[in-house]
């Protein structure tokens, strides 16, 4: 089948990808211009194919179709529009041009949540369901007929990167694939949509995303992740706008403990504690903030709000002012508009999106052998002395927290001193058991009491089991790639018990 692709991003250009390789032919590929000097990945992947490219700063003038831009389209000759994300408004002349029509990819269950900021609203109003619908082109907003719908479960602590990248990324490409495919074969359904639960919601913009405090912590903590990364939920604390990242309701176990964040309008302040930000809501309940970024555009551990001028500019090694220069050429290469990238040079002010972030993660864990880095880092360093401040002290291991504190018992066993740990190991911390609680811990050598061990109640488990799956839903071992996993695993080393024996024994 002949096909016009129009549309943008890494999205668009996988699925542009995916249906040459199923042997359609992609006519052209109608893109947005240039932005700071770089092409949008799918128009540079159409142009290194010899794929025609058009880049139309608008289609349409005065409400009306511009018509060398319709010829140009028409010229093509493509039986298909297929529109798997596009920024753009598209004149009915070119969306009912071909003989199949259009077909256009939407990050929601149609007809709710149509509109520009779909997946930001499905985690604002605590959907438990989400995913996408590939519809059928008309002239209303979203309102086209049914083609296609898959749906996922919505994590309580997913954003919208997480839920896009999950799901809606991977799966929404396979699904427009196989909506071509339908069409190709003639199978393609048209189901109207119901009116029956239909919503509509504007886009998201920074000045509309201030957080209202006066909701129960489940709603701050959706409108929170909702904005999270873009635009971000804000509030105003200490004189300046402090925006919000990285929300969850998994608080078991912490105690809001530690120095009072006055935030106006909230039902009580805020607590900085050494896991993040505890918020509260007009019930009660805690919500716990891992990341706050500054007035300035700095992202920071929420933990570290009041000691983020502790930090002193490390002093560089000649090897590591070397992998510095090596650095500064890949901020190079992704910012080709920016004519030096010195100290204070900004990613983000320099015109890099979340793309490019990806981009410079993969790139610098690259040239640092595989060295475990996050797109979270890159937002938490936005200029490039700070990322090569942050990029040196990983590598160093100068980052870690403190060592966990352990309280062990000490006993003398054969002319050795013994260290033994007696508490419950939660979240990463050594603490006692719901009441005090304990047992003896017997010596089977001669029925001795070796020590009192921490006996876990059932709020205790439950703290664990809340922890772990914390850890095993937001940890870093989980977000790490399977080839990155493997370089750390090959690095540790052997453990006791599987070291060969000096004496041969």
């Amino acid at each position: 089948m002949k096909i016009a692709v129009i549309g943008q991003s890494l999205f668009g250009q996988e699925v542009y990808c995916r249906l040459r390789e199923e042997g359609h032919e992609v006519v052209g590929v109608f893109t947005v211009p240039d932005k700071d000097g770089k092409a949008d990945p799918l128009g540079l992947q159409a142009e290194q194919d010899g794929v025609p490219v058009f880049k139309f700063t608008r289609w349409r003038a005065k409400g009306r179709a511009l018509p060398d831009v319709v010829a140009q389209y028409q010229a093509l000759g493509a039986e298909l529009n297929v529109l798997p994300f596009c920024s753009q408004f598209i004149p009915m002349e070119v969306i009912s041009a071909p003989r199949h029509g259009s077909i256009i990819y939407h990050p929601s269950l149609l007809p709710r949540h149509r509109g520009a900021s779909a997946i930001n609203w499905t985690l604002i109003h605590g959907d438990k369901k989400g995913g996408f619908t590939i519809f059928w082109a008309d002239d209303g907003l979203d309102t086209g007929d049914l083609l296609l719908q898959k749906e996922c479960e919505v994590l309580p602590d997913d954003t919208v990167s997480s839920l896009y990248n999950r799901f809606l990324f991977p799966e929404g490409v396979k699904g427009m694939v196989q909506a071509v495919k339908l069409i190709a074969e003639g199978k393609a359904p048209r189901l109207p949509q119901p009116e029956d639960g239909a919503t509509y919601e504007g886009i998201q913009r920074k000045e509309t995303a201030r957080i209202d405090w006066d909701q129960p912590a489940e709603a701050i903590h959706n409108w929170i992740r909702g904005n999270d990364k873009v635009p971000g939920a804000w509030t105003e604390a200490c004189g300046q706008k402090l925006t919000f990242f990285n929300s969850t309701l998994n608080t078991a176990g912490l105690e809001p403990e530690g120095e009072d964040l006055p935030i106006p309008g909230a039902h009580r302040p805020g607590v900085v504690t050494k896991a993040g930000l505890i918020l509260f809501g007009n019930d009660g309940r805690m919500l716990l903030v891992k990341n706050i970024q500054l007035e300035d555009g700095k992202m920071i551990p929420a933990a570290r709000f009041f000691r983020r001028a502790e930090s002193s500019t490390l002093e560089l090694t000649e090897e590591e002012l070397g992998t510095a220069e090596a650095v500064r050429d890949a901020w190079k290469r992704i910012l080709p508009s920016v004519p030096e990238v010195d100290e204070s040079t900004d990613f983000f002010k320099s015109g890099a999106a979340s793309v490019d972030v990806v981009r410079l993660v993969e790139e610098v864990k690259e040239l640092c052998d595989g060295l475990e880095l996050e797109n979270e880092d890159v937002y938490m360093a936005t200029t490039f002395g700070d990322f090569i401040q942050l990029l040196v002290r990983r590598l160093r291991g100068d980052d870690k927290e403190a060592e966990c504190a352990i309280a062990y018992v000490e006993k003398a066993v054969n002319k050795l001193t013994l260290r033994m740990p007696h508490q419950l190991f939660i979240g990463g911390a050594f603490v006692d058991a719901e009441g005090g609680k304990t047992y003896e811990t017997i010596n089977p050598t001669d029925g001795s009491v070796l020590c009192q061990v921490s006996l876990a109640q059932v709020s205790d488990v439950d703290k664990a089991v809340a922890a772990a799956k914390d850890a095993f839903e937001n940890g870093l071992w989980g977000k790490i790639s399977a080839r990155d996993r493997g370089r750390l695993l090959y690095r540790a080393p052997p453990s006791p018990s599987t070291r060969p024996d000096p004496t041969g024994t």
